[in-house]
């Protein structure tokens, strides 16, 4: 009997990251990163356990959900996460590369837009964390065929969002997850989502008037939800004919 099928999630406890491990997990083995918030890592466990496998008599070998501490800020954290994940699950098939940072700033107000440390932040967790990732889950994602998606932002296609560092980020991420598609091809597939604001736990610390701003700016007249983004990274995951592309769900603000 093949071996269940492995996804590994940066940033996975909580928002987005939370929902995409429930949406994979009828039908991946998920490893689950976090940062410091170890409870919360092991109640998405615990919650995740109650998801039936499909079909509902597949047998697992377990564990069949995991979680692994790991700054992903930091390279040598990025690569033992990944051995680890190999380690104890014993293939690695997808990689979503979820984690990222920035400062709630005015975006049109150049002098705040300009502090150093938040550039060098977020070149580090919007950026150099998804190559770092990359690299070290290479070998075995060709093994596998498996697919890689990161998490960028619809700030990184059209200019907006909390910061311009982040904006600017974004755009890296996006274009590094293209690169990617053409280095890592044919074996990896490697695509990129791009969600508009979100009232997660981070999108209700932005003002009620610019969260009712971006929701008027939509052509939808309504924002994307966690759910509607994990049901991309899903198919973007599945999709064997899928790479090189950024998906915006966005209610198309960026149109």
């Amino acid at each position: 009997m093949a071996t269940p099928k492995v996804a590994l999630i940066t940033a996975g406890t909580a928002g987005l990251g939370a929902q995409i491990a429930r949406v994979l997990a009828p039908d991946f083995r998920v490893v689950i990163n976090y940062a410091s918030n170890a409870s919360r890592a092991q109640s998405l466990v615990k919650e995740l356990d109650n998801i039936p496998p499909q079909p509902a008599n597949t047998t697992i070998s377990s564990p069949r959900f995991y979680s692994v501490q790991a700054d992903v800020g930091v390279r040598s954290s990025v690569e033992n996460l990944v051995a680890e994940t190999v380690r104890t699950m014993g293939r690695l098939d997808v990689v979503v590369s979820n984690a990222g940072w920035t400062r709630i700033t005015n975006f049109m107000d150049l002098d705040d837009g300009s502090r150093d440390e938040d550039w060098d932040r977020c070149f580090v967790y919007n950026v150099k964390t998804h190559l770092w990732l990359m690299h070290a889950a290479k070998k075995h994602l060709e093994e596998t065929e498996g697919a890689f998606v990161s998490t960028a932002s619809v700030a990184g296609v059209k200019p907006s969002g909390s910061s311009l560092a982040y904006a600017v980020t974004k755009a890296a991420q996006i274009h590094l997850a293209k690169s990617l598609a053409v280095i890592c091809g044919p074996k990896i597939r490697v695509n990129s989502v791009s969600p508009g604001m979100m009232l997660t736990e981070w999108g209700m610390k932005f003002p009620e008037s610019k969260r009712e701003a971006a929701r008027n700016n939509t052509k939808l007249k309504r924002l994307a939800t966690v759910e509607d983004v994990a049901a991309q990274v899903r198919t973007l995951v599945l999709s064997m004919s899928a790479t090189g592309q950024n998906l915006c769900i966005d209610g198309g603000s960026s149109v």
